[in-house]
């Protein structure tokens, strides 16, 4: 059985949903490493008309190594804990990604690190001289926004709308 959802519950959702993404400047990651092993942690992104995700991120942090090898990763955007309401319902959005790295000849490595100095400042024109660097594209495949309890929707991934249909057993 489907439950309708108002046309003023959609705009809210949705309303609620942009501005989630829009407020965060850093998404939390979440990658395995060779052996297995879940690893989480962060970083600062852009992103693109297209919903892409781009990360400018060092070899020595354990997540590169595991993004490089096994070209996926789940991001995380979760409302702050001082905004929620219960701690068991925080609003947040999932994606499931591809990862691609954009090499230093692409138009796209210019493009997204540009993006990122105005975004961020002086601390990319220092990163952008170090060796280990590496630009990373997390695409995504699958997505999930929650906006508290039975409050949970799938994200189009053509257009990034949310997927208005909600299941009441």
């Amino acid at each position: 059985m489907m439950s309708e959802i108002s046309q003023q519950d959609r705009e809210s959702y949705t309303q609620h949903y942009q501005q989630l993404l829009q407020n965060q400047k850093t998404l939390l990651l979440s990658t395995v490493s060779d052996e297995g092993e879940p690893e989480c942690s962060y970083a600062p992104y852009v992103k693109d008309q297209d919903g892409v995700f781009y990360i400018f991120v060092s070899e020595l942090a354990t997540h590169t190594k595991n993004l490089l090898n096994h070209l996926k990763a789940s991001i995380l955007f979760i409302q702050p804990e001082q905004e929620a309401n219960n701690l068991f319902a925080r609003e947040r959005i999932t994606f499931s990604c591809l990862v691609k790295e954009i090499k230093k000849d692409n138009v796209l490595y210019n493009e997204q690190l540009n993006k990122m100095d105005v975004e961020f400042g002086q601390t990319i024109a220092l990163l952008r001289r170090l060796p280990d660097f590496h630009l990373l594209a997390l695409k995504p495949v699958k997505g999930k926004y929650v906006m508290g309890f039975g409050k949970a929707f799938k994200i189009d991934m053509s257009d990034g709308s949310l997927v208005f249909k909600v299941d009441v057993k």
